[in-house]
């Protein structure tokens, strides 16, 4: 008998195909958000849709200026990948649902170390329903969060050099 694949590793599977279509020269996320095994979104990192990315520029400032990770978003060209998956799907698709996420560093192609949305994605995350966040933290090892323990940890919200 063949031993099938479990579904949060299906999904994060899936997501590390979608991450190759990200854009960041520092690091590039996946995000699919699934309601009763069905895929309703998916995001990756990238520029708003008609500006140029940071692979067509061939630069990132934020790298640049060797800023800090989890610091000066407002510097990143880029709009997270949760918040891509978040913005292409209905609230009432969301509504306890899970969000998936895998991030890779772009040098090395290695999962981000302890990755985890950024406060700002939080509060997206928060705000669309989503009831849990499971992230890769390498193949063999994925971290599950449910979005109550940020909300009961109000002050997890302020910045906290995630991503």
């Amino acid at each position: 008998m063949v031993e099938r694949i479990d579904k949060d590793n299906y999904y994060l599977d899936i997501c590390e195909t979608i991450l190759e279509r990200g854009t960041c020269l520092r690091r590039n996320f996946a995000a699919i958000i699934v309601k009763n095994d069905e895929i309703i979104s998916t995001g990756y990192t990238g520029a708003p849709r008609g500006r140029k990315n940071c692979t067509d520029l061939n630069f990132c400032r934020r790298e640049e200026m060797n800023v800090p990770r989890g610091t000066r978003y407002e510097l990143c060209r880029s709009v997270h990948a949760e918040q891509n998956a978040i913005i292409s799907a209905r609230r009432s698709d969301m509504i306890g649902s899970t969000l998936y996420l895998v991030g890779r560093e772009s040098k090395t192609g290695e999962y981000v170390y302890n990755a985890e949305p950024c406060a700002l994605c939080k509060r997206f995350i928060i705000n669309s329903g989503i009831e849990k966040v499971i992230i890769r933290d390498d193949k063999k090892k994925n971290r599950s969060i449910l979005v109550k323990e940020w909300i009961d940890k109000d002050d997890s919200l302020e910045g906290d050099g995630s991503y």
